[in-house]
């Protein structure tokens, strides 16, 4: 099982998930009306590392996943 977390104006709670991969979690995520909007614009990161290529990626045990949304500030 991995755990999701949704920062900053996203506004949702962490969620577990049983996603193997990214591909799996991306149609879980998809399901979230809440997320449509957020989802195009995220960065994600796996463990604390930004992930720029996420294809071939297979999740592990316990693996953090972080949907970080752009920032605005000044």
């Amino acid at each position: 099982m991995i755990k999701v977390n949704f920062l900053g104006p996203i506004g949702l709670d962490s969620m577990d998930s049983n996603a193997k991969n990214f591909i799996e979690l991306k149609e879980e995520l998809e399901k979230i009306d809440s997320l449509k909007e957020w989802l195009p614009l995220c960065a994600i990161a796996l463990n604390d590392n930004i992930i720029q290529d996420y294809n071939n990626i297979t999740f592990n045990e316990n693996d953090v996943i972080s949907l970080l949304p752009p920032v605005c500030g000044g």
